[in-house]
């Protein structure tokens, strides 16, 4: 079925441009002012008068839940919330039951794939047999052809020869390492940053320094091994200098932070009471963090040290998160936000431009974990010459509304960003040539 959107404004190969967009089986044609040319008969048109066109987003960090815990999510209704929110790739965790740190175990994950995805999935191997951060490595030569990378999120490597092996062994396959980064001999004692909002309920958190310590340990170890090493929401001010430092080396470093840690610092958790059920939609690992780390997030998202934004979309019952601050699960979703959140407190303001805030969501996670490619565009109406993988998502930058977790189509409703109005709302998201989500 050929598609027609007409008289958007389409950011591809690094420009804007006006410009009609068609779609006929999986390839991608653009009709502008330098190539005016009649266009075949669509069998279908859409006005993207006043919307903006970029590539459909990536998130390399999410949780579906499913094989093992299909009550918190399940792969049908996380690629769901991933359309809603203008995502055509994601990455999932290996946080499932069984892990998929065997083949057998990856295979029940694959079969789900395949039956219940509705936006490509490249799944994660798990580092360690029981994605424990301790046990022996996993089957990662058996899981490389099958996995985007290998991490045991949720849980840092604890033993710095676990990691080396681990990184030894994802170099020989040409698989990147996803870590999680936390050093259990430096946790506190809660989910909450060791600052001002911990102090206030008299609470010790969980150290900056459990994080940016193992960071440090591990590009120390990237280094050794030639590993390519990627950094999971990271939330420190330590960690992006490090990171900084070990990019002005040439190592092979990148990273990710996530929405809520850009928006978001401990001040504006100051009058909440930890006990009240509903505040469990500010539980988080790794927490939010103090001003200093969000400025620092911010200036190293504008400078490049932080690579990509990914939104470790991690659904849980509302009974697990009806717990409060200190008693709630950790994991909070992101996929149906992370946009609107993101143009309107970074592109609105002036922080990003709307092209660079695509990268962070689309071009920087796709390059660094060689995911499929984004569309190339064909000037012409030969179908022929089109060779593209028509992945879009349409914004109305001009709509504004009103955050409201009842209306998610994911099964998780965590989120610390109830209630705020925000602009940029996704209104058309194609996958693989398909409309798939329409508002």
């Amino acid at each position: 079925m050929n598609t027609l959107l007409t008289n958007g404004t389409v950011y591809f190969d690094h420009e804007w441009r006006n410009a009609d967009l068609l779609i006929t089986d999986d390839n991608l044609f653009v009709f502008d002012d330098k190539h005016m040319i009649d266009l075949p008969n669509p069998d279908r048109s859409f006005s993207c008068d006043g919307k903006i066109i970029l590539p459909g987003f990536t998130d390399v960090h999410v949780h579906f839940r499913e094989p093992g815990y299909s009550y918190k999510e399940t792969i049908r209704t996380g690629t769901d919330a991933a359309l809603r929110g203008g995502y055509t790739c994601v990455c999932t965790m290996p946080n499932l039951n069984p892990v998929p740190s065997t083949i057998d175990g990856l295979k029940a994950q694959l079969d789900l794939i395949r039956a219940d995805s509705r936006i490509r999935i490249l799944p994660y191997g798990a580092i360690t047999i029981r994605q424990d951060g301790r046990s022996e490595l996993s089957d990662m030569e058996a899981l490389a052809p099958f996995v985007c990378g290998f991490t045991d999120d949720g849980k840092g490597i604890q033993d710095k020869g676990l990691m080396r092996a681990a990184m030894e062994t994802a170099a020989a396959l040409g698989k990147p390492i996803a870590a999680h980064c936390e050093d259990e001999k430096l946790l506190g004692g809660t989910s909450i940053h060791d600052g001002i909002y911990a102090e206030s309920i008299g609470h010790t958190g969980i150290s900056s320094r459990s994080e940016w310590a193992q960071i440090e340990r591990d590009i120390r170890l990237a280094d050794d091994t030639g590993c390519a090493y990627h950094v999971c929401h990271i939330s420190t001010k330590e960690a992006v200098e490090i990171i900084r430092d070990a990019k002005k080396s040439n190592l092979d470093v990148t990273c990710e932070t996530g929405p809520h840690y850009l928006t978001l610092s401990d001040k504006d958790l100051l009058g909440l009471d930890p006990r009240l059920p509903e505040n469990g939609r500010f539980k988080m690992n790794p927490p939010i963090r103090g001003e200093a780390d969000q400025k620092a997030l911010l200036i190293g998202l504008a400078d490049g040290t932080v690579d990509m934004i990914a939104t470790d979309h991690a659904p849980h019952s509302t009974e697990e998160k009806s717990r409060g601050i200190l008693n709630s699960a950790f994991g909070i979703v992101g996929l149906e936000t992370s946009f609107p959140v993101l143009y309107t407190h970074l592109v609105k303001t002036g922080f990003l431009t709307a092209e660079g805030l695509a990268d962070k969501m689309s071009g920087a996670p796709r390059r660094r974990f060689n995911l499929p490619g984004l569309p190339e565009l064909s000037y012409g109406k030969n179908p022929l010459t089109g060779n593209a993988s028509a992945d879009l998502t349409v914004i109305d930058p001009r709509a504004r509304c009103r955050i409201d977790p009842k209306s998610f189509v994911g099964k998780g409703r965590a989120t610390p960003f109830d209630g705020w109005t925000v602009n940029g709302n996704v209104v058309m998201t194609i996958a693989g040539g398909e409309i798939r989500f329409q508002a």
